[in-house]
């Protein structure tokens, strides 16, 4: 399985800014955006854009809903508390439900440990109550 429309880095970022303003809606305006902010690593968030949303949160094969499961794992094992908040968020976009965000977070206390746990559950009381 493949991105959707993904033959070229112009169709990568198309399809990452389809896949971003589908899990975070309202944040981004309709059209092309530019993303650099003239800042040391302003390139950064266009990298991300066409390699993880582009050509992973863009593939068929998984749903969003899976996708965020997995990622939200992820990010708790890496400890990446500010990821994790929005993705927290992207979560619920994709229908997952506190309790099964919780239950990521139990699950993860046994792999991940206990510390990142916390503060994973601290990271998504955050972005719950925002």
């Amino acid at each position: 399985m493949t991105a959707k429309n993904a033959e070229n880095p112009a169709d990568l970022r198309s399809a990452g800014l389809e896949a971003m303003r589908t899990a975070l809606p309202g944040l981004f305006p309709d059209g092309d955006i530019d993303l650099r902010d003239g800042r040391l690593g302003e390139e950064l968030v266009e990298i991300g854009l066409t390699s993880v949303w582009g050509a992973l949160w863009a593939r068929e094969g998984l749903s969003p809903r899976d996708r965020s499961l997995v990622t939200l794992g992820i990010l708790i094992a890496l400890g990446a508390e500010t990821e994790l908040r929005t993705h927290v968020r992207i979560g619920v976009t994709n229908g997952l439900t506190e309790d099964e965000i919780a239950e990521v977070i139990y699950h993860a206390s046994g792999y991940a440990g206990f510390p990142a746990a916390t503060a994973a559950r601290n990271a998504a009381r955050e972005a719950l109550s925002g």
